[in-house]
């Protein structure tokens, strides 16, 4: 699936995992070539992305990618910065744990500074310092490759997302399995802690 397809069916905003916190911990070799495939990526698919009028941007602890990485992320985002269609985030080097741990630093900062009061801390105050804080919360999370686990991916921010699990793998992932999703996503009443009842009657 590509991201035009998002795009065409009418998707404003789309996040792939790229790389976890996690990811890390694999062997050296594995690791080395999966930023060299991403600096390759980067370079193939900028400029079609860019025709697509698609906005990337990249979450994730970035001061750990090395300068190269670092180099290419920071013009593929300064190149799209004015695209209105499709907003595209990719993780990379992120862990759910982490974001919300960071996002507690920076508002006990500010408390110890005197720039946040305690009292006024509550969940849009507490989401505004997360790495998806420009972006709404995920409707539908989708999980390839046979596993049905989040995997410390978006932990605050899938509060409420559907959940779409699918055994094939991401490389086979085709626009027939993205529509089976969104399938499956259409079916679902969003309640948000309302009944069935009350979302009805809106």
């Amino acid at each position: 699936m590509s991201v035009e397809t998002a795009a065409q069916r009418g998707v404003e905003y789309l996040t792939l995992f790229a790389f976890s916190s996690e990811n890390w911990s694999r062997p050296e070799e594995e690791v080395s070539s999966l930023m060299s495939l991403f600096v390759e990526a980067l370079r193939r698919e900028v400029d079609e992305l860019h025709r697509n009028n698609v906005r990337l941007k990249f979450v994730g602890a970035l001061n750990e990618l090395d300068t190269k990485l670092r180099d290419k992320i920071s013009r593929s985002e300064q190149k799209t910065a004015g695209n209105t269609g499709l907003r595209l985030t990719v993780a990379i080097a992120y862990g759910g744990r982490w974001d919300i741990i960071e996002a507690s630093k920076a508002l006990a900062r500010g408390a110890v500074e005197g720039s946040v009061q305690i009292d006024d801390i509550d969940d849009a105050r507490f989401a505004a310092e997360l790495q998806m804080s420009a972006t709404p919360d995920p409707d539908l999370l989708i999980r390839t490759g046979g596993e049905q686990r989040i995997s410390n991916f978006l932990l605050w921010n899938l509060a409420y997302a559907e959940l779409w699990f699918t055994d094939v793998l991401w490389p086979e992932f085709a626009e027939t399995a993205f529509d089976d999703a969104l399938r499956y996503y259409a079916g679902k009443q969003r309640r948000f802690g309302h009944t069935g009842d009350q979302v009805e009657a809106v």
